[in-house]
């Protein structure tokens, strides 16, 4: 049985709690308690029982209750054979500080007794209250009326202090974060799992005394941590990932993300807790390249085609941080080469494009356009603390008209966008708001949980779908972000380019066709480059062509064939080189 879990998810979850070992038959624990903050409000709710009999109506409750719904839940039961069993003394409990509520659940038993006297007092008897209240107490004195607030170097020091009078396995929220403590002496073990999209259907795990079904009220697509003082398994008996928390170690959790980790020995390194700051740290500032190019593309058809027109937009971009040194494109028909009546503008993306018209039959198109371009990186340069931007971005009337067409989102089905404007809701929350900080977190989010596979998706993919089954390529990936960053009022555009990967590239398919990411305009920044295939902000490795809304504004080639052609065979090539 687990004596303790909780959980942190990305928004909304209404799971569902089977406590098994209040079934018929089975012997009831001393008492049982779930608190949880509804709609992700401030305020805690607590359901407990103390000394419950066999098929209780509030176990019922909480199996079946639509409104059991947060993005944090805390669970305890006890099994003490010691104290009353009173709702004073049954877990989780509840103290407000700072204008929230905060609750805790903890697994030991003190040696020592703590004296406590200060803002708060006990109710009950029980070492877990004495405990919480010494700890708020900590925490009122160094004037922290939150989690996020806290200076966890020092917070962890405060509870190796609290941790010599006993064990001290605890896990406390305030309603936006999670904080997980595992005892210095490993009295009460924690253990974490990171639970990652696209989920099983269902997706229920747990033991002989407790199921909890994340699937049982509708699909999940949201990632998770678990933590529990007991390994649990999978509904169908399958193992979970589970890692042990060290002695000593705090962890704080938000919106189902490992937030910031802390080790008993400061110098101590874990490679299995991603660590991660609310607002993000700036990238490295790349070095300039100069970067040769060599896109060609091949058309086959089985017909000879009499007459077609062709869209090229090919040409590398020539601003302030990208400079074109050479540029030539070469038209070839059935191997030779040939001067195609031909007219250069510039699109209303401000795309360089050529528009070509071929009048003679053919069966074999090239086109072969090289590139000498310098690229000089433009980071994100961070501000000061007093001078961040924090959401929601509020635009003037005529910025947003000039804005218009990278603010909409994909048409969509409107329950798909409130799913993904909930699920990009998630990171604003997790960075505190901070517009860098939450663009930066969505990079490498994508970057780290959805899979490259090349051939799962389509043209005809969407935003969505790429969501729900969290695979896809480099415009899957770009349109998905797209949608978010336009659901949170950040004006976000297509870009196709290539990517310099350098020799000895793990992923070489990226730099075999033409590459995409997007580009978001941040105020007072201007249009900065985000590749979520990658994970990185854009600086010397890519080379801009084209942006637009979608990737029908910056395709690279496309055309009309007006006679012949029949089935068509498509060969594209891109090398990319340093000068």
């Amino acid at each position: 049985m687990p004596n303790l879990f909780a959980m942190s998810f990305e928004g909304t979850l209404a799971p569902s709690f089977d406590l098994r070992c209040l079934h018929a038959g089975r012997k009831p624990p001393d008492g049982w308690g779930i608190a949880y903050y509804p709609g992700g409000e401030p305020s805690a709710s607590v359901l407990k029982e103390p000394a419950p009999a066999s098929g209780s109506i509030r176990s019922g409750l909480v199996k079946a209750w639509d409104h059991l719904a947060s993005s944090i839940f805390v669970v305890h039961i006890r099994t003490a054979t010691w104290g009353q069993n009173s709702d004073a003394n049954t877990q989780p409990f509840l103290r407000a500080h700072g204008g929230r509520d905060w609750i805790i659940g903890h697994s030991g038993s003190l040696r020592q007794r703590l004296v406590v006297g200060g803002r708060f007092e006990p109710v009950g008897s029980t070492d877990t209250e004495l405990v919480f209240c010494d700890l708020l107490d900590r925490i009122a004195d160094a004037g922290w009326r939150s989690i996020g607030e806290c200076d966890l170097e020092r917070l962890r020091a405060e509870l190796g202090e609290i941790n010599q009078h006993g064990g001290l396995s605890l896990v406390m929220s305030d309603g936006h974060d999670l904080l997980v403590h595992a005892d210095v002496r490993e009295e009460g073990s924690l253990h974490v799992c990171k639970l990652l999209p696209p989920h099983d259907r269902p997706l229920a795990f747990g033991d002989d005394d407790l199921l909890i079904d994340l699937t049982r009220r509708g699909d999940v697509s949201r990632k998770g941590v678990l933590v529990s003082s007991t390994p649990l398994v999978r509904a169908d008996g399958s193992p979970m990932d589970w890692t042990p928390v060290p002695p000593g170690h705090l962890l704080v959790l938000r919106q189902g993300a490992v937030l910031d980790e802390r080790a008993l020995d400061p110098g101590a390194t874990r490679a299995s807790v991603r660590k991660m700051r609310a607002v993000q740290a700036a990238p490295r500032h790349a070095e300039p390249k100069t970067l040769r190019v060599v896109h060609r593309t091949v058309y086959r058809y089985e017909q000879p085609i009499e007459r077609s027109s062709h869209l090229l937009k090919l040409f590398p971009v020539h601003d302030r941080t990208q400079r074109v040194l050479e540029q030539s494109l070469v038209v070839s028909l059935d191997g030779a080469a040939v001067e195609p009546k031909q007219s250069d503008f510039d699109d209303v993306f401000g795309n360089r494009a050529r528009r070509i018209v071929i009048e003679r039959p053919y069966r074999e198109l090239t086109l072969e356009a090289r590139s000498l371009v310098r690229v000089e990186p433009a980071p994100i340069e961070f501000r000061p603390l007093e001078a961040r931007r924090v959401m929601p971005l509020v635009w003037m009337p005529w910025q947003r008209e000039m804005m218009a067409p990278f603010l909409l989102p994909a048409e969509l089905p409107e329950t798909q966008l409130q799913e993904l404007a909930d699920y990009a809701m998630t990171f604003v929350e997790r960075n505190d708001y901070d517009l860098v900080g939450t663009v930066l977190d969505m990079n490498r989010s994508i970057y780290k949980e959805y899979k490259y596979v090349q051939g799962a998706t389509t043209v005809a993919t969407t935003a969505f779908d790429v969501y729900a089954n969290r695979r896809g390529v480099c415009q899957d990936f770009t349109n998905l972000f797209i949608c978010l960053a336009r659901l949170l009022s950040i004006p976000a555009r297509y870009s196709c380019g290539y990517l310099y990967t350098g020799s000895k590239a793990e992923n070489t398919a990226q730099s075999e066709a033409s590459h995409a990411w997007l580009e978001l305009y941040l105020p007072e920044l201007g249009w900065k480059g985000f590749d979520p295939t990658n994970g990185m902000v854009t600086q010397s490795d890519h080379v801009r062509v084209a942006v637009g809304r979608s990737y029908q504004d910056a395709t690279p080639t496309s055309g009309t064939l007006y006679v012949g052609g029949g089935p068509e065979t498509l060969i594209a090539d891109v090398s990319v080189q340093l000068a």
